[in-house]
């Protein structure tokens, strides 16, 4: 693929990054200044001076949870907790709710959650149809996917979700092009329409998204056809990244500055390392700044070999929040790195927790340079202060811990 929708996707890594910094000290200081939420969390922050990914780590990253509970906390006065700087009207053309629940905007700008790239990338053009089998309900998914589309020049079928039947007979006879939805979905439409003989052979392309894809799958949309390309995206963000035609990791979008955190912090770790994917998005709409999605994801080195020049992403990797509960204690994953952070000889840690249920035991395991002092002892005390249960502390050597990650293993038997 030589073609992109548009020339921010192949500056140059300097450029883009420039262009980001200069833009976030704007953005922070729009948050503060017309969000009530953000004026409260940003109080003690000078927005002129977070022009780096460095200064930006100064600021809390704002969980989902907390988000809800700021808007359960302003629902009477404000229902999206003071996060939106819209109002209803003109400005503002729907509002959504998910699971929670949380309300999120959508504002009046093209292309408001920035999908148009994504599904460019994926071989959707302009002319062609696509079939949305997104939900209509409620939920943004099915506007996300729509306002990309018509970003592209491409005509959408609202299909939503359900019935299959009627879905096959309207694919048979509109003969759409693409398919945006579910992955698990287009499965069934595709088998569904074998069994009963329909002819969907117009459908040559996907942009799929909401759950896991995995190659395997990808591998058998290929056998029937049809090529599938993945997207993460949230409906509070909106696009986030997205699969090319290179099938090496997600492409961050341009609108979003992305960092990767040890999960129950807001350190970012080394690029390559697994941690929670934490955004920073440039809408100046819905300004949520350093947001923690709670799932977990990688920096891949090097850029797309389709010439996109922006980080990418190994794609979604499972759920950063690891909260296990512990001799019906609830353990979290940020207590186990205020254990880590009282020790400087401490690189990264890990809490194994093991045993048949009823006979809970928990072992930090912790990656040291030094071993020295009563550093197990110390570490042990640590850790009864902070999680108020006992456990076992085993130092290892750097670098041996998985890269997977976890901050907290549950390795309990239920049987």
């Amino acid at each position: 693929m030589t073609d992109f929708f548009d020339t921010l996707e192949t500056r140059s890594q300097d450029h883009r990054e420039a262009t980001q910094m200069a833009a976030l000290p704007l953005q922070v200081a729009h948050a503060k200044q017309n969000s009530a939420a953000y004026a409260d969390i940003l109080s003690d922050i000078d927005a002129a001076a977070i022009h780096s990914r460095a200064a930006l780590t100064r600021i809390p990253v704002t969980r989902k949870h907390e988000l809800l509970e700021r808007q359960k906390a302003k629902r009477e006065h404000n229902v999206f907790g003071g996060f939106s700087t819209l109002h209803w009207g003109r400005d503002m053309t729907r509002v959504f709710a998910s699971p929670g629940p949380i309300y999120e905007p959508e504002g009046a700008a093209k292309d408001y959650w920035r999908a148009g790239r994504a599904l460019f990338a994926a071989g959707f053009r302009a002319g062609e149809l696509v079939h949305n089998s997104f939900s209509y309900h409620m939920t943004p998914g099915a506007f996300i996917l729509e306002s990309g589309a018509h970003a592209v020049g491409c005509t959408v079928f609202p299909a939503g979700t359900g019935q299959t039947e009627q879905q096959l007979e309207a694919m048979q006879h509109l003969k759409p092009d693409a398919y945006t939805g579910t992955p698990s979905f287009l499965r069934i439409l595709l088998e569904k329409a074998k069994e009963a003989g329909a002819d969907i052979r117009s459908l040559r392309k996907a942009s799929v998204g909401g759950e896991a894809c995995p190659p395997s799958l990808t591998a058998w949309f290929k056998e029937q056809s049809v090529d599938v390309y993945q997207t993460y995206a949230t409906a509070d963000l909106g696009m986030v990244a997205y699969e090319t035609h290179a099938r090496e990791g997600l492409v961050l979008d341009e609108g979003v500055i992305v960092e990767i955190v040890r999960p129950g912090t807001g350190t970012p770790v080394p690029d390559g390392e697994v941690g929670e994917l934490v955004v920073t998005s440039l809408s100046p709409a819905y300004p949520l700044i350093r947001f923690g999605t709670g799932d977990l994801s990688a920096i891949l080195p090097g850029i797309c070999p389709t010439g996109r020049t922006a980080p990418r992403i190994k794609g979604w990797m499972g759920r950063a929040d690891q909260t296990t509960k512990v001799k019906g204690m609830f353990v979290h994953a940020a207590q186990v790195a205020d254990i880590a952070k009282r020790f400087p000889q401490v690189h990264k840690a890990r809490l194994v927790v093991s045993g048949e249920m009823a006979n809970d035991q928990m072992c930090l395991q912790v990656e040291a340079s030094e071993v020295g002092d009563g550093l197990r002892e110390q570490i042990e005390i640590a850790m009864r202060e902070i999680t108020k249960l006992r456990g076992q502390v085993q130092v290892v050597r750097p670098g041996s811990l998985p890269n997977d990650g976890k901050v907290i293993e549950d390795a309990r038997s239920y049987r």
